[in-house]
Order: structure tokens, then C-alpha cells, then sequence
């Protein structure tokens, strides 16, 4: 099989919760790239790869190849993939229970994608935060984060309705205070 099916098969049995085996699909697909010169590919498949490690709880594994990733392009300048590696690894350091790092990957990585234009992305990647923020009981900030990541989304979903609402009243309410 080429390294694009093993990538394919990977991303299916990942999307099935199958991890074992989309961990060894996107292993063959890491290897095929690698022996075909393709190192960007090569630095996605270990995403990929970490991603299946947070998913097992498995998250030192996951930071370390998205470390080596992320070091991968930032040497190629590539902008794109380093702001979708950032805020994959804002996930793995909230797994990890690092705030400081989970605030700093999230926000580097909206910045990023905000520079570049990639409003969509711009707008998940502060609901992540926002919702990171939240979770921590930082309630004024991640409604504030909330708030700016949902500004311009016309498409909201039922749950973002109803957070946009609540961000509203406490940020009102904080403005009161």
C-alpha cells in the first residue's frame, strides 16, 4: 500500500476509536513517507501519531512527537502546520496538567492562524481556550476568550448559543463589578 491509503486508513480507524490500529497505519504511513524523502508528511504522521497517544492517555508519547513535529516546521517556516501543531499540543498540555504551557500553545496558535487569515481556525482554536479557561475556574477571562472566538460565527451550534448568552451576562456582570 502507498503512504497516502496507510494515511487514509489511519485517519478512518482513528475517527472508529480504533487507536491500536490506526497507531500502526499511520506507523506505515510515517515509514512509507520517510523512505520516499517526504519529511513534511513524515512530521504530519507523527502528529497523527501523538494525537493516538493523548487519545491513550498516553501523553508524554504524544508530547514528545509533536515536539519533534513542531520543531520540524518551524525550521521549514511552515506557518500553517505550526499553528495546527500548537494547538494539538494545548490539548496535550492540558492533559498534562500544565497551564502555562496550555494557555501559551493555544494562544500562539490563534495568533497564528488569525495572521494568517484562517478565521475558522482562529475562532476553534479560542474556543478551546476559552473552554480550557473556564474548566479552571478562570470564569471572566474564558467568557471574555469565548466571547472574541465567537464573534463574526454566524453557524452557531445549540451549546454555543447558549455559552455566547452566558458570556454575555458575565461579562456584563464583570463589567458592573
Amino acid at each position: 500500500m502507498s503512504a497516502e491509503t496507510y494515511k487514509a486508513e489511519g485517519i478512518e480507524l482513528y475517527s472508529q476509536h480504533e487507536y491500536e490500529a490506526a497507531n500502526r497505519a499511520f506507523q506505515q504511513a510515517k515509514d512509507a513517507y520517510d523512505e520516499a524523502g517526504d519529511y513534511d508528511m513524515v512530521a504530519e504522521m507523527k502528529v497523527n501519531i501523538g494525537l493516538v497517544h493523548r487519545s491513550l492517555n498516553e501523553n508524554q508519547q504524544a508530547l514528545d512527537l509533536m515536539q519533534e513535529a513542531l520543531a520540524h516546521f518551524r525550521e521549514r517556516n511552515d506557518q500553517m502546520r505550526m499553528a495546527q501543531v500548537l494547538g494539538n499540543l494545548g490539548g496535550v498540555y492540558q492533559a498534562l496538567n500544565d497551564k502555562e504551557q496550555t494557555e501559551l500553545s493555544y494562544r500562539q496558535a490563534a495568533n497564528i492562524f488569525k495572521e494568517l487569515g484562517e478565521s475558522g481556525l482562529y475562532s476553534d482554536t479560542l474556543m478551546a481556550l476559552g473552554a480550557y479557561q473556564l474548566r479552571d475556574g478562570q470564569i471572566f477571562l474564558g467568557a471574555a476568550t469565548y466571547q472574541t472566538a465567537l464573534e463574526g460565527r454566524t453557524n452557531l451550534n445549540g451549546t454555543q448559543k447558549i455559552i455566547r448568552s452566558l458570556t454575555n451576562v458575565i461579562n456584563r456582570l464583570n463589567g458592573s463589578a
